[in-house]
């Protein structure tokens, strides 16, 4: 896990929660290369962001067919069902600043083409579908390598910190930033969004490249080790630790829900609502400031409360939240049901991270996370394909309260799970 593996939780087999006095709030020094990595991802969260709110609107303008623009979102989930696991076991055997560097340069790459094939007007709904895909099969690579890699950056004793910031710096550039200047940018052009995007792996690229920091030990392999058997192995690892494998289910559950919910949120603010395009850019920055507070606020209820319970108790209120959503028809509504949402999902999102990285022995951090990332992500494409036709069957503001439907089902086990 980190340097000092003694200290560290119990691995895969417990099955209680760290007590609240060991879940310290304390926060990462910016040197000893936290502050590079801090930057790499923060400066990528904004390019995807700017992608992510664009995307959507660009699908609308090529189809008015629900189910085709859920598509979109649905593509950029399977591949971790298809690599999900593969990523994970790759993660644990390479360099994972070198593995995360390289990635960032190919997607740059992809994104400059199809910016390049946007502004030529070649963009189609397919082309999208072909560009989710990729860039969330490399991003498999790319998220277990990064979750792994940064208990190797700083002490253990500071990594519910150190996600808070990573997390929290992410919204701010993310949605505070990003969000609101979709519009501006695509008054000078439908591909300068991505354009910008594509620079932003370029940056974080070389500063991902320029950390300097000791390659972590691992034990020899197994003679006729395999891939398959690492990832099995992980998948183990997973499912005997009763809070993670109870915490996986949850996320599933949730994820089921949020796959509907982000696959047709651009038609719930533009359509149902009437909003436009800049209530639109509105429910996406209220979720991401309100985010920043969430940022605040997940590890010191941790310290209150534990980890799982704060969990919990985001999950109770993201329920009610999007069930405003789903009824009430006015955007200050969305806008506040939005803004409870995102604090809410940092306090989730933190805990969530930090408990993973804390059971996890640093040898198979890749394959646990990739495993409990696979597990939670299956229900997403799902919900995409789900959202989108029941929007067309019953209206577009029902994929909201089949979310909620998910939520309550998630909240339920993670009851469970501490009772």
């Amino acid at each position: 896990m980190t340097t000092d593996e003694a200290a560290a939780v119990s691995g895969p087999a417990a099955a209680e929660e760290a007590p609240a006095e060991e879940t310290s709030a304390r926060v990462p020094a910016w040197r000893g290369g936290f502050g590079r990595l801090w930057g790499a991802a923060v400066i990528s969260r904004f390019g995807d962001s700017l992608r992510t709110a664009a995307l959507p609107l660009l699908a609308a303008s090529l189809t008015d067919d629900p189910l085709l623009i859920a598509s979109v979102t649905a593509c950029g989930y399977v591949p971790w069902l298809l690599f999900g696991l593969l990523g994970g076991a790759v993660a644990d055997r390479v360099d994972q600043r070198r593995a995360m560097w390289a990635v960032d340069l190919v997607r740059g790459v992809l994104m400059a083409g199809f910016a390049l094939a946007v502004a030529l007007d070649h963009g189609t709904i397919a082309l999208l579908l072909v560009l989710a895909f990729l860039l969330t099969t490399f991003q498999t690579l790319f998220d277990n390598a990064a979750t792994a890699l940064l208990p190797a950056v700083v002490p253990r004793d500071t990594l519910a910190g150190a996600n808070a910031r990573l997390m929290t710096g992410q919204q701010v550039a993310g949605g505070f930033l990003a969000a609101p200047l979709v519009p501006a940018l695509l008054i000078l052009g439908a591909s300068a969004p991505f354009a910008v995007n594509a620079a932003t792996y370029v940056v974080g690229a070389l500063l991902i490249a320029s950390l300097r920091i000791d390659a972590p030990d691992r034990a020899p392999k197994p003679a006729g080790g395999t891939l398959r058997a690492e990832m099995a192995e992980g998948m183990r690892a997973l499912w005997r630790d009763s809070a993670l494998r109870g915490l996986s289910v949850a996320t599933a559950l949730t994820n089921i829900g949020m796959g509907a919910l982000i696959a047709t949120l651009v038609l719930h603010i533009t359509g149902w609502l009437d909003a436009g395009n800049s209530g639109f850019a509105a429910a996406i920055t209220a979720f991401s400031v309100a985010a920043v507070a969430g940022g605040l606020v997940a590890p010191r209820l941790a310290v209150r409360i534990g980890r799982i319970r704060s969990i919990l108790v985001a999950g109770i209120v993201q329920t009610c939240a999007l069930i405003a959503l789903g009824t009430v028809r006015e955007l200050w509504a969305a806008v506040a049901a939005m803004a409870v949402f995102g604090v809410m999902s940092m306090v989730w999102n933190v805990n969530q991270a930090t408990l993973v990285q804390e059971r996890s022995p640093a040898e198979m951090l890749g394959r646990i996370s990739s495993a409990f990332r696979t597990l939670a992500i299956a229900g997403a494409p799902f919900g995409a394909l789900l959202g989108g036709l029941v929007a067309g069957a019953w209206g577009l503001n029902t994929p909201a309260l089949l979310a909620a439907g998910t939520f309550t089902l998630a909240v339920a086990s993670l009851g469970a799970l501490i009772n």
